[in-house]
């Protein structure tokens, strides 16, 4: 198991704009979690989550479907804590378990949903490498320019997120 690597801050020990931030997140929603209360250690970090976080929130990829591509992004970078919460919040926006499972496997059973998640996972695992040939393949299962942009985002949002809490050292909460 592994241990705690970087503390969780109230708002009173975070640095500078990171404790307005947080002071502002516990006032509105009480608490600010785990991840955010660790990533307060560093003001331009926590400011550059919250904003590509809420940013990301006006996609216009479906909800389920950006939580499939959350999962499989999850999967291949190994971080638990946000693989549990996206299973969560893709069982809220209607997957099932067997959907769920396909996206942790980077798929799904619809054609167009298993292209634009191995395109995801293309942009996490080998940007270099995608072509005019792969654009051209997501295009060809009806998916915008702007829709596929916004794979990166998503992308990018997970593997802060993911690499984040890998660092910290922030693991699942266990049952007990």
């Amino acid at each position: 198991m592994t241990t705690r690597r970087l503390t969780a801050l109230a708002p009173e020990q975070a640095p500078g704009r990171a404790r307005e931030l947080l002071t502002d997140i516990v006032e509105r929603h009480g608490s600010a979690g785990e991840m955010v209360s660790t990533m307060a250690h560093s003001p331009a970090l926590l400011d550059g989550y919250l904003s590509l976080s809420r940013a990301m929130k006006r996609v216009k990829i479906p909800r389920a479907l950006s939580e499939k591509l959350s999962l499989a992004v999850q999967e291949w970078i190994g971080c638990g804590t946000c693989r549990e919460a996206h299973q969560e919040a893709g069982r809220a926006a209607g997957l099932t378990e067997a959907d769920v499972e396909l996206a942790r496997q980077g798929t799904s059973t619809d054609p167009r949903e298993a292209a634009l998640i191995g395109l995801a996972l293309r942009v996490l695992a080998e940007p270099g490498s995608l072509s005019d040939e792969d654009v051209a393949e997501v295009r060809a299962h009806g998916w915008s320019d702007r829709v596929i942009a916004e794979v990166v985002g998503v992308v990018t949002l997970n593997l802060l997120t993911g690499a984040f809490n890998l660092l910290a050292g922030i693991q699942p909460r266990r049952e007990d």
